[in-house]
């Protein structure tokens, strides 16, 4: 049975954009779609107090949303097979575990209540840090299209894990779906205390390690199938602002968070905090094993 693409939903504009990439992620990859709300609304404050107030039942509420949300991506994407769910779970927990059995998860950048709340708040960083599957966020700014009809670049940050990088991996196939152009970027720095002012010697640690960081990209993308588009560069500067301005002429930045032994999920590093928060384009973190 194929894995969906689940999406998360509210009823903010946000998560409405997120809806329409999954969508399109979903016919790209001729992948079902999963559509969820979760709230847990009515423990903490009860049906009956929504109609002492006059107001429709969180349930009633939470199933006008996915209802919408699910013609929105009918609307956008005829031929993709659509489910969807409400969810009595805390919001995290919830989108935490849809991940086990989902090729992606997709978020909008932030929501209308908790569901899919500011990245800048706690929900959208503990899914990307904790699920098991990649966590992709669409962010506000762009027209967020997964067609190669849009700028027709997947740009990814290449780490220490070479031809082992997930994050490569997934990057690799959204291009080749896209029909994109696969843009492989490893950002160097020389470190301070390496630098000499002798004329003899100036320039040299910063070609070893610009070296080192050109070694380390040609090994990762050995086995890049020979029919993408790829682009590959090194780049000196810190690799959060490198990826930053990379995300200005991407589709989607794809990055890697690594599990770490002895810590639960996923660890965040400055890399994908500066993406989630500042990214120009949709941003992908993809686990990677230890």
């Amino acid at each position: 049975m194929d894995l969906p693409i689940v999406v998360g939903v509210d009823g903010s504009e946000p998560s409405l954009r997120a809806v329409d990439w999954a969508a399109d992620e979903a016919a790209l990859r001729g992948a079902p779609l999963r559509l969820v709300y979760a709230s847990l609304w009515e423990r903490y404050e009860g049906e009956s107090l929504a109609e002492d107030l006059g107001k429709p039942s969180e349930q009633v509420r939470a199933a006008d949303i996915v209802r919408v949300a699910a013609e929105r991506a009918r609307l956008r994407q005829p031929g993709v097979g659509i489910s969807t769910d409400v969810l009595p779970e805390e919001p995290e927990y919830a989108l935490v575990h849809e991940g086990h059995r989902a090729c992606a998860l997709v978020l909008g950048s932030r929501g209308r209540s908790g569901f899919v709340d500011m990245l800048l708040g706690s929900v959208g960083l503990t899914v990307a840090a904790h699920a098991d599957c990649p966590v992709i966020v669409v962010r506000p700014g762009g027209d967020n299209r997964v067609r190669a009809d849009a700028r027709g670049r997947v740009t990814v940050g290449v780490g220490e894990q070479g031809e082992d990088s997930a994050a490569l991996r997934f990057a690799a196939r959204e291009a080749q779906l896209r029909h994109a152009t696969l843009d492989a970027v490893r950002a160097w720095r020389c470190p301070s205390h390496e630098t000499t002012d002798h004329p003899l010697l100036a320039g040299e640690p910063a070609r070893l390690h610009e070296q080192h960081a050109v070694e380390v990209l040609d090994r990762a993308l050995k086995g890049t199938p020979a029919e993408i588009d790829l682009h590959r560069r090194t780049v000196e500067g810190p690799a959060r602002k490198v990826l930053l301005h990379a995300s200005r002429e991407a589709d989607l930045v794809v990055v890697g968070a690594r599990r770490n032994p002895g810590h639960l999920g996923l660890q965040l590093g400055r890399v994908s905090h500066a993406l989630l928060h500042h990214s120009a384009c949709a941003v992908a973190v993809v686990p990677e094993q230890a």
